[in-house]
């Protein structure tokens, strides 16, 4: 089977995103991207998580979306995850879910503040909201200007993406990524669980001011900057 490694792990990562907790039904959907084949492998649309196989997975080129291999159709979010590998040269795993907290921020209208270590360890501040849809960008390819948000957002305010490495899609829901699809799928973990923390902390102190800047610094670079000590080497 063509593409076997890349599809087996997309069967995966999309099995254990309902076994973290972030899925109800079938709202969800995690891709990787092979940057070396110049391809991305995909969920297909609709199909139970339990019962994939890699045969289900469905593979398109980066360059174009066109489909190279699987005979399901790919997910209906595939245009965003496509958009957003070609725009992020860096990320090689996306993941998409409907989690409730997160999604409560999103359907809020609200970024997700950095209230505490917990937040900072793998978010270089705010969880951003992307910019809001125009009439015209609903009515068509909306699937792909929804990737054309996140982009633009990330891209006016000069954000790393692999240093924030998700967003909130306002009146939708979270994206989360990561330099390989293990990685996206530990990000959307984080971020269901500090957007609770979030919400748990705005109930106890409405007022809560977010982390300093110094111990953003600190719990983000000492994990991921160039003199990270945090872990093993």
């Amino acid at each position: 089977m063509k593409y076997l490694a890349l599809r087996q792990e997309v069967v995966r990562v999309n099995q254990e995103i309902v076994r973290a907790g972030l899925v109800v039904l079938t709202w969800g959907n995690a891709s990787a991207a092979d940057r070396q084949a110049g391809v991305m492998a995909i969920k297909p649309s609709g199909v139970d998580y339990a019962s994939l196989t890699p045969e289900d997975i469905v593979v398109l080129a980066l360059e174009d979306g066109r489909v190279v291999a699987g005979k399901l159709r790919p997910s209906s979010d595939t245009p965003t995850h496509l958009y957003l590998y070609q725009q992020f040269a860096a990320v090689g795993g996306i993941v998409h879910t409907h989690s409730l907290r997160a999604t409560a921020w999103a359907q809020a209208g609200r970024a997700l503040p950095c209230f505490g270590t917990t937040h900072a360890d793998h978010f270089y501040g705010p969880v951003p909201l992307a910019r809001k849809l125009t009439r015209a960008e609903v009515a068509k390819d909306y699937e792909r200007n929804t990737g054309v948000a996140i982009a633009d957002t990330f891209h006016r305010s000069r954000l790393d993406p692999l240093h924030v490495p998700g967003v909130l899609v306002p009146g939708h829901a979270p994206f989360a990524w990561g330099r390989t699809a293990q990685a996206a799928l530990d990000n959307a973990i984080v971020l269901e669980a500090v957007a609770g923390l979030a919400l748990d902390t705005l109930a106890l102190a409405p007022r809560a001011a977010p982390l300093p800047q110094a111990l953003l610094d600190k719990h983000f670079l000492r994990k991921h900057g160039a003199g990270a000590y945090y872990g093993q080497k």
